[in-house]
């Protein structure tokens, strides 16, 4: 389980939509409704923004992610509660996973973004 959140916290750190499709089900589903519309889209409309943006790692930006909660529901049903940050945006993802196929996907994620304060915001170039 660990093993599949650090591989979505560095796919989207790198911006590598290979391993996003490794660790989401391909039918997954992402919903935010942090904004005025909400946004529900499948992985064949949500890789692609991915794939557009200018990677977190090549700006330098500080890693911010955290895995706050693991909850299980069974043997082959877990929700985690984590954390991080792209740009100016501070996510906290609420990740429903699944045991598929013997590796954990995710098959849902649902997320609320904050603007990062001013101060929080200047990348790091270490």
């Amino acid at each position: 389980m660990l093993d599949a959140l650090q591989t979505y916290f560095d796919a989207l750190y790198e911006c590598d939509v290979e391993a996003l499709r490794r660790v989401f089900h391909p039918r997954a589903i992402y919903v935010c409704p942090t904004g005025e519309d909400l946004v529900y889209w499948t992985m064949d409309e949500y890789f692609p923004v991915v794939e557009a943006r200018t990677p977190p790692a090549a700006r330098g930006e500080i890693r911010r992610d955290a895995v706050e909660a693991i909850s299980f529901a069974g043997p082959k049903t877990a929700f985690a509660r984590v954390r991080c940050s792209i740009g100016e945006k501070y996510f906290t993802d609420f990740l429903t996973l699944i045991l598929d196929q013997g590796r954990w996907r995710i098959i849902s994620k649902v997320f609320h973004f904050d603007l990062l304060p001013e101060e929080d915001k200047a990348p790091c170039h270490t």
